[in-house]
């Protein structure tokens, strides 16, 4: 094959000038021209000479030998950055912490208050007006016992005048209230007590009440036996102590039906005979429970 020289790359002169493209494929074919061919290698590896190995690669006498950084080296510089690196950041932030309070940035921001404030002109002929403290005194127990007194007076008159108003009138029953009952002329049993507590049956019921204009449970009781000589107190727990506790069975007209904040007249045959709640009166009405017992007088 016929090689091209340097004369065939020559453009003519009557041509067009090359383009950027054409002068590089030009130049590229031109290196491949003037590269020698090698000549074809005969023998085994042993035949090559000195002359064909390459030649080994030396260091230019200029460069200098490298070091490796010793351990010490190493630990140097890692503290030494451990204490510069906290050391800088404390300079910047101490100019802010030990600023002078006149620099420092106020936390609230101040208005003027006297901004639209009003005024006050007190005349100087206005006098002083001297404040005593008010004398109080406490209440004795002398004034509070009377004033109790006063109190239950006038409920004690008040009951009265209504006992009398309703001693006047009928009952439910249509039967009036009665009068006043003669002593009996019996001596003391417990027939004549119950006859004695049978007269007085109509008669209204009153709180307190221990009088046949008015009666309530434990004064109806005391009264009935007030007229025989027996005294007896007013209320139900003491009516109770004084007589005896006996047996249900044994139980006779005229003994005393003892309940949890009530008493009357035993009547028999499981009756009874009392006064019995406000707006009630004297009467004989079944026992109505079983939680009684009997005292005998």
């Amino acid at each position: 094959m016929a090689l091209s020289t340097d004369s065939d790359l020559a453009a003519p002169s009557n041509t067009r000038p090359l383009t950027r493209r054409e002068r590089r494929a030009a130049e590229a074919k031109s290196a491949i021209v003037r590269t020698p061919v090698s000549a074809p290698r005969t023998g085994s590896s042993s035949a090559r000479t000195p002359l064909d190995r390459p030649a080994a690669r030396t260091a230019p006498a200029s460069a200098a030998p490298s070091t490796r950084p010793t351990a010490w080296q190493r630990w140097r510089s890692t503290l030494v950055m451990m204490i510069v690196v906290p050391g800088l950041c404390a300079a910047f932030a101490l100019p802010g912490t030990f600023a002078p309070a006149s620099q420092a940035a106020p936390l609230t921001t101040e208005s003027d208050r006297t901004v639209g404030a009003q005024e006050l002109n007190v005349s100087t002929a206005a006098s002083i007006t001297s404040i005593a403290r008010d004398t109080y005194s406490a209440t004795t127990q002398d004034e509070l016992d009377a004033a109790a007194e006063a109190k239950a007076a006038a409920e004690r008159a008040k009951r009265a005048e209504e006992a009398a108003k309703n001693s006047s009138s009928q009952d439910s029953g249509g039967t009036s209230a009665p009068g006043p009952v003669a002593p009996p002329s019996t001596s003391y049993s417990l027939s004549a007590v119950f006859n004695t507590a049978k007269q007085y049956i109509g008669t209204p019921y009153v709180y307190g009440g221990a009088t046949p204009a008015g009666f309530d449970c434990s004064g109806f009781v005391m009264y009935v036996f007030g007229q025989y000589g027996i005294s007896l107190p007013h209320g139900v727990s003491g009516q109770a102590a004084a007589g005896t506790r006996i047996p249900t069975s044994q139980a006779q007209p005229g003994d005393l039906v003892i309940m949890n904040g009530h008493d009357g007249f035993y009547a028999g045959n499981g009756m009874i005979l009392d006064a019995p709640k406000p707006g009630g009166h004297v009467s004989i009405r079944p026992i109505w429970t079983s939680n009684y017992y009997i005292v005998r007088i």
